[in-house]
């Protein structure tokens, strides 16, 4: 499918204009991911944010298999969104259910859902990956160049509605998980480029591993970045 780039800016365009909602982030979260689903006519679309465990969180679906989706990365901590957030780049799948050796938890909860094509675009602030954008579509699908163009600009409408809601003071707790986001986003990369060479892994691994171990100690990613690089290992 081929993006018109004057259609792409003339709805860009709109969504900065004023609406009828409760003034919240969750809500303007969630007009945002139903004017993709219009916009770039796939099936639906999810976001998820940071939170201060650097795990990803649900924030806004367009709908129940967009939600499964979104859960179901932020719980197992694979799948293109994870790897869009730590790459910090788009990451595509023709068809994830039909991809188990990358994804195999992801595969697994997708096998009865109609969702099978999905692209993954980081959501950046100040050039740091705070969240990410997911998109799908209910059939195979090879994501084309000028779609990965467009979603990664349109990526950007959700980083400046994150942006706008910090400004205001309306982001609430989540402003807190942002500026977590922000301030730990280099410990934390360091820590990862450690653990991969330490381990000979991939980034992937790296990370769900500082990650596993801030969930099961109850604490803060960055707090068990800050360990590995003082210690050269995870917390025993």
């Amino acid at each position: 499918m081929t993006i018109d780039d004057a259609a792409l800016a003339e709805s860009i365009r709109r969504l900065a204009e004023p609406r009828a909602d409760d003034g919240t982030i969750h809500s303007a979260l969630q007009f945002v991911v139903a004017a993709c689903v219009d916009l770039f006519d796939v099936d639906g679309a999810g976001i998820l944010i940071s939170d201060e465990q650097d795990m990803l969180s649900y924030a806004a679906a367009s709908d129940g298999p967009g939600r499964i989706l979104e859960k179901t990365e932020a719980e197992a901590g694979e799948g293109p969104c994870t790897e869009a957030f730590v790459k910090a780049q788009v990451v595509t799948s023709r068809d994830i259910t039909a991809e188990p050796e990358r994804w195999p938890r992801l595969t697994a909860a997708l096998a009865d859902q109609p969702v099978r094509a999905v692209l993954g675009v980081p959501v950046l602030l100040g050039g740091v990956p705070v969240g990410t954008l997911d998109v799908y579509r209910e059939r195979a699908h090879d994501w084309d160049d000028s779609e990965v163009a467009a979603l990664t600009r349109y990526a950007e409408v959700i980083s400046t509605t994150l942006a706008a809601a910090l400004q205001a003071h309306t982001a609430g707790v989540l402003a807190q998980q942002l500026q977590y986001a922000l301030d730990y986003r280099v410990v934390i990369e360091r820590a990862v480029g450690f653990l991969m060479a330490k381990q000979s892994t991939n980034a992937v691994a790296a990370f769900n591993a500082l990650r596993n171990a801030a969930r099961s100690r109850r604490t803060k990613i960055g707090k068990i970045a800050e360990h590995v690089l003082e210690s050269g290992s995870l917390p025993a």
